[in-house]
């Protein structure tokens, strides 16, 4: 089959596949987070927690829940990873250094799941199982109960309550993330990616040498891994590696699974806020948003103009595995970056300075089109108060959306949660390009060097955790300095959405009127995307004309 009508179809099929999902499993989410009703394992979770499941709480005890989970999150597999060596299936593995052992467990517990090590190499079964998977779980479940709250802000009426984290997050696990990863898991399996307890294996091959190979439980975890927008690997080369995706089939399984739930979520908040019309609105932004990235990086890597070589040959295949071709593995590429997921099937830093700077681009506009599981409602939703604003001072009418009516203080909680990733990034990246020892770790000089470290500050701040490579990042100063962004990049914007949440809450709905803005009309939509491109693009255009915008040129 010719290759353009291949990616053609491949296209098509996926956004029929994610058409086809959005109604039911938004649906199913909005009762999931909307019922009364208990099951009988949740009442034992909240019993041996000590959590009463019928109180709400206010936003104040929501944040501390969150980041008193996280912390205990951190702290365990922290203590895991050292304590290896000593732990059932640790497959001889050493114990993880401490630098690297506070990278990866401030990675998984924050949904980045930004490596610094080799999987099959590093880590043992058990680790891979009992610490990263569970995490790739609740850090999931954690962003979906995040944006549960914010919109249960614009929902509640002059009250002090946004919902119960843990509720939210134990219905989340058990009722979606659990019965669609156990379903999916055995797609994986009969579609070829194994699912054992073997250790290393030495091989002869055809050539006449050896190699070694490491199995494991790796469709379990591949699940989860995209279906949660976590993109962790069980092996160095994540969804690159025949074990992990070995044919095209899989890989559009996998591309499937790292969009749906946060393609089906605008359906959701439409459902809890009883107008589907907002849900449309807000996924038509995300669709826009991807279709065009899809486009573009596609484009720059079949038709790789600034590339003598991948000119000559058509395309740039350097970096991309032959069984999926440029289609595939620039589908692939923008929608892990347009999400939190940061799973890859090819070499981001192969890619053409247009390609390339398309993917650092998707993980700076906040990675909302569509996002992390949660994380990429509530940042679109953020954006849109932040639009509604703007439309307000056009006309000189105070703001109002969904009923609630924009205040300073609702606009200094937006503002400062659109600020911060921002601010994490560029001084992250100042900082690292400061330091001469840092600098080093660069394997290219130049605008491209500089691109290497820029995407990995904006993945970890952006919580997305793929790499552009070319970046020797496994050092004291990388690990520790990434793993705080990590950490900052995830919470300190919770803070503010939830600080939204409670605001909103607390309001007297007020009624539409004449002057109200409609937020369910393609006009509302133009001025989200143009007030995203805007904000980004005003924020972040310096750096990138420092690095892939310089190299393109050049």
């Amino acid at each position: 089959m010719d290759d353009t009508l291949a990616g053609w179809l491949q296209v098509i099929a996926l956004v029929a596949a994610l058409a086809l999902s959005y109604r039911p499993l938004g649906d199913h989410m909005a009762r999931v987070l909307t019922t009364e009703r208990h099951w009988r394992v949740e009442r034992l979770i909240y019993r041996v927690g000590g959590v009463d499941g019928d109180t709400d709480q206010r936003w104040p005890v929501h944040l501390r829940s969150v980041l008193a989970f996280a912390a205990v999150s951190v702290l365990f597999l922290y203590g895991f990873l050292r304590l290896q060596s000593h732990l059932l299936l640790s497959l001889g593995m050493k114990p993880v250094p401490a630098d690297l052992a506070f990278n990866t467990a401030a990675s998984f517990v924050t949904n980045t799941n930004w490596q610094a090590y080799s999987g099959e190499s590093t880590l043992g079964h058990l680790v891979q199982m009992a610490g990263l998977t569970v995490q790739n779980f609740v850090s999931a479940a954690v962003g979906i109960a995040v944006v549960a709250a914010l919109i249960r802000g614009f929902t509640g009426q002059q009250t002090d309550r946004v919902g119960n984290f843990w509720v939210d997050v134990t219905r989340i696990v058990l009722r979606v993330l659990l019965p669609l990863s156990f379903v999916f898991a055995i797609v994986l399996v009969a579609s070829g990616v194994i699912q054992n307890f073997h250790g290393a294996h030495d091989i002869a091959t055809i050539a006449g040498g050896h190699q070694t190979l490491t199995g494991g439980p790796v469709a379990s975890q591949e699940a989860i891994k995209e279906l949660g927008t976590n993109g962790g690997g069980f092996y160095n080369a994540n969804s690159a590696h025949p074990f992990e995706n070995p044919s095209a089939w899989t890989n559009l399984i996998e591309i499937y699974l790292l969009l749906v739930i946060s393609f089906s979520l605008p359906r959701t908040f439409g459902a809890m806020v009883g107008d589907h019309r907002q849900g449309y609105a807000t996924v038509t932004v995300m669709a826009v948003i991807w279709a065009v990235s899809v486009a573009l990086v596609t484009a720059n890597e079949l038709h790789s103009v600034s590339s003598t070589a991948g000119h000559t040959a058509g395309a740039m295949t350097e970096g991309k595995e032959t069984r999926f071709g440029i289609w595939s593995s620039a589908l692939f590429a923008v929608s892990t970056t347009l999400t939190s997921c940061g799973a890859v099937d090819s070499a981001h830093d192969s890619y053409t300075p247009g390609g390339g700077g398309m993917t650092i681009f998707n993980m700076m506009l906040g990675e909302i089109a569509p996002g992390g599981t949660g994380s990429g409602l509530y940042g679109i939703l953020i954006l849109a108060v932040v639009a509604v604003f703007v439309a307000g001072l056009m006309v000189g009418r105070t703001p109002e959306y969904l009923g609630k009516k924009l205040r300073g203080r609702e606009m200094k909680f937006a503002s400062l949660y659109i600020l911060t990733t921002p601010a994490l990034v560029l001084t992250g990246a100042a900082l690292a390009m400061s330091f001469p020892g840092e600098r080093a770790a660069m394997l290219n000089s130049g605008p491209h060097g500089f691109s290497e470290v820029l995407y990995a500050l904006t993945s970890v701040a952006n919580n997305n955790g793929s790499a552009f490579a070319g970046l020797g990042a496994d050092t004291v100063w990388y690990n520790t300095v990434l793993g705080a962004v990590m950490i900052l990049g995830r919470f300190l914007p919770m803070v503010f959405v939830l600080a939204l949440a409670g605001s909103l809450a607390g309001q007297r709905p007020v009624p539409v009127t004449a002057g109200t803005l409609p937020t369910h009309r393609p006009q509302f939509v133009g001025l989200l995307t143009g007030v995203i491109l805007i904000v980004v693009g005003l924020t972040y255009f310096p750096a990138l004309a420092l690095g892939p915008l310089a190299e393109g040129l050049h």
